[in-house]
């Protein structure tokens, strides 16, 4: 791997500050930099950041900015970043704007993860872009049914990297329209001495994180429906606590009242995540900390298509020494399963996963730690990557 390289990660934790989103661009970020790389993280973009203090949407980066500026002190990057909000003159922070430019067309590689960003023409001065697809599928089926804005942001890229790690293999049906050859597969980086081993063995409670019911994503495909929202999956499993002994506290974002009335009636406990979330280096990793172990499902669209997905959050739980019992979307063809990951479709398979774990708690959870180690650790994980877009 060349050392050296000067690789800009475009992203939006600033606009959504949130623990999920913030660590997915800080584990990419410190396993860059472990490799001996100029890193920057930079945000900007035309849209308005998330103020979770004042609950809305706004033009005013006070929040963002002081998110962002904490992160990457944290992470030991305190003067590698710039915020931006496009079309603002008076909006740009870290950098100067003609700083900004001269920084996009320096830099070896431009990582767009999330994909958020939709690209400008200086950022197009970069000669190497990539599309770091960190949610698969979706993007896929838009442009499959002719979706313009699908088709000129991959277009914008020379590489589409994805966390679809099963593209391509005979049990997936996501269609890559053609552009084989400009996809690579990846994975979530996970940054070990961030994330320690967290071994308790009196942790009571399997959890996990996200949203509950997440409408207006749905894609139309082939004559099909494939769903965004969650709430789909969690129908299927709906009443797992009442087939175990084994409880369950879910930090998820529930709207709607009849749809929490409905969890708690089913033995689900269920707390708010939104304020834990916010606690990046505090009650966020704390919460997965004091976990037993992760039970989880995925969108319909990863299931039925079996794209490979798994998450940014799981690898968190697997570096902290929690099991995982995760709804399969193919990844079981790709990472070993039975020991320290479980991967199911049906209930039967969750009670008998749940079982095994707690029948040798000590030994499952030895094992997730290995699989972070093996497969997710962050400079495994960006070498591979640079590699794989030829960066080597």
């Amino acid at each position: 791997m060349s050392a050296g390289l000067r690789l800009v990660v475009l992203g939006m934790m600033g606009r959504c500050p949130f623990g999920g989103q913030t660590w997915l661009y800080l584990n990419w970020l410190r396993g860059l930099r472990a490799l001996g790389h100029d890193v920057w993280y930079v945000e900007d973009d035309t849209v308005w950041p998330y103020d979770p203090e004042r609950e809305t949407v706004t033009d005013d980066c006070v929040y963002a900015l002081r998110h962002i500026r904490d992160c990457m002190d944290r992470i030991g990057l305190p003067d590698r970043w710039a915020l931006r909000l496009a079309g603002r003159p008076d909006a740009c922070w870290g950098l100067s704007p003609q700083d900004l430019a001269t920084l996009y067309a320096s830099c070896d590689a431009l990582l767009n993860i999330v994909g958020a960003t939709g690209l400008r023409d200086e950022h197009l001065t970069a000669p190497l872009r990539v599309y770091v697809e960190t949610d698969p599928v979706t993007a896929e089926l838009r442009l499959a049914a002719g979706d313009a804005h699908t088709r000129e942001a991959f277009a914008n890229h020379h590489v589409l990297a994805t966390y679809g790690e099963n593209y391509g293999g005979e049990d997936c049906g996501v269609p890559l329209n053609g552009l084989d050859a400009k996809y690579r597969t990846t994975r979530q980086p996970i940054d070990l001495d961030l994330w320690p081993m967290a071994f308790d063995p009196h942790a009571r409670f399997f959890t996990t994180i996200g949203n509950y019911r997440q409408d207006g994503s749905d894609v139309e495909y082939r004559g099909e429906t494939y769903r965004w929202s969650k709430h789909h999956e969690w129908g299927k499993f709906m009443d797992l606590p009442t087939r175990t002994p084994q409880p369950f506290e879910v930090a998820l974002k529930v709207d709607d009242p009849g749809d929490q009335a409905r969890l708690m009636a089913h033995g689900w406990r269920v707390i708010s995540p939104l304020a834990m979330s916010l606690g990046i280096f505090g009650a966020y990793p704390e919460f997965i900390r004091r976990s037993r172990a992760e039970w989880t499902v995925a969108k319909d669209q990863n299931v039925r298509l079996r794209s490979g997905w798994f998450s940014e959050r799981d690898a968190c739980y697997l570096a902290s020494g929690k099991p995982i019992v995760a709804q399969d979307t193919g990844f079981s063809n790709l990472l070993p399963t039975g020991e320290g990951l479980f991967a199911f479709s049906t209930m039967e398979q969750v009670l008998a996963a749940i079982d095994a774990i707690n029948a040798d708690y000590t030994r499952h959870c030895r094992a997730a730690r290995a699989i972070a180690e093996e497969y997710f650790e962050a400079r495994k994980v960006t070498a591979r990557l640079l590699a794989n877009v030829g960066l080597s």
